[in-house]
């Protein structure tokens, strides 16, 4: 104990450690502060060679452009209504089918579980062509219903097995009392479980909001009117035949990733707490 105590109260090793942590900071957020860098630049400065990290004259006209000369924000408000509604479908389902699977005696459970498992593992791109007919027949193509159905029903299996894990590693303790106080199973899971789960249950959804958010197979092959596209597709418009438009690319970049790190900057104690809820072996 003693030693290592020394260990890590020693000052080089601490000092060796937050310069390796700033290093890998600094490598990761290099391309977002490259990306800012180029959305503030005039036009002439983006194609300036050799390029310049820090811009020389800094202009927000290639923000005023995609917020008020484009359709960024249809895809901007199409992209949080369809992650808003795919990721609380897709949280309501995993939770009852997880909970279900963990806590109700069904024949079959492990077989169920593992075809759940194996239905997760299936490369999106091998159904695509029997999702379009079967869009196209039920007269669901180029509406944002197909889109919320496809999410929900992609991360609905993922989410069952990481809630799966995590209400397994629940104290017993917490649905007996629930059982002899007078509640169901159902009920003890609503006012019990639930509350205290919140931790895990916004873990799983942050994951499934970020896969949504930057999804473009699905959005770009399930829809062709403008008005109904989503942003990952919508970013695309910068990138024409005559050229890529870089300055309002980065731009239109930079706003599309204030959503997700809102999310985390607000719910970071809760899914850090969830992630190592998670890692426990129970």
């Amino acid at each position: 104990m003693a030693k290592r105590s020394r260990l890590q109260s020693n000052p080089t090793l601490d000092t060796l450690v937050i310069i390796v942590l700033l290093f890998v900071s600094l490598v990761t957020l290099f391309p977002v502060l490259w990306a800012f860098g180029t959305s503030i630049k005039p036009d002439i400065e983006v194609t300036m060679y050799p390029p310049r990290i820090l811009p020389i004259a800094i202009t927000l006209q290639n923000y005023y452009k995609v917020l008020f000369q484009s359709d960024f924000l249809r895809y901007f408000f199409n992209s949080i209504l369809i992650t808003g509604i795919g990721i609380v479908i897709t949280t309501m389902v995993a939770a009852h089918a997880a909970y279900a699977l963990t806590h109700f005696e069904i024949r079959g459970k492990r077989k169920i579980m593992f075809i759940i498992l194996m239905t997760s593992m299936i490369p999106p791109v091998a159904l695509l062509v029997p999702l379009y007919l079967m869009t196209v027949k039920a007269g669901l193509y180029n509406t944002r219903i197909i889109l919320i159905i496809i999410y929900a029903a992609w991360r609905a299996p993922v989410l069952t097995w990481i809630l799966q894990g995590f209400f397994a590693k629940l104290p017993k303790a917490i649905v007996e009392a629930g059982i002899i106080d007078g509640c169901s199973k159902p009920m003890t899971f609503y006012r019990l479980v639930l509350p205290i789960s919140q931790p895990g249950i916004v873990s799983a959804s942050l994951l499934s909001a970020v896969y949504i958010w930057n999804d473009f197979l699905v959005s770009f092959s399930f829809t062709t009117k403008n008005e109904i596209r989503m942003l990952s597709v919508g970013l695309y418009q910068y990138i024409s035949q005559y050229g890529i438009q870089w300055g309002q690319l980065m731009a239109a970049v930079m706003i599309s990733i204030i959503p997700i790190i809102v999310l985390f900057i607000c719910l970071q104690g809760k899914f850090v707490s969830g992630m190592a809820a998670g890692a426990v072996k129970g």
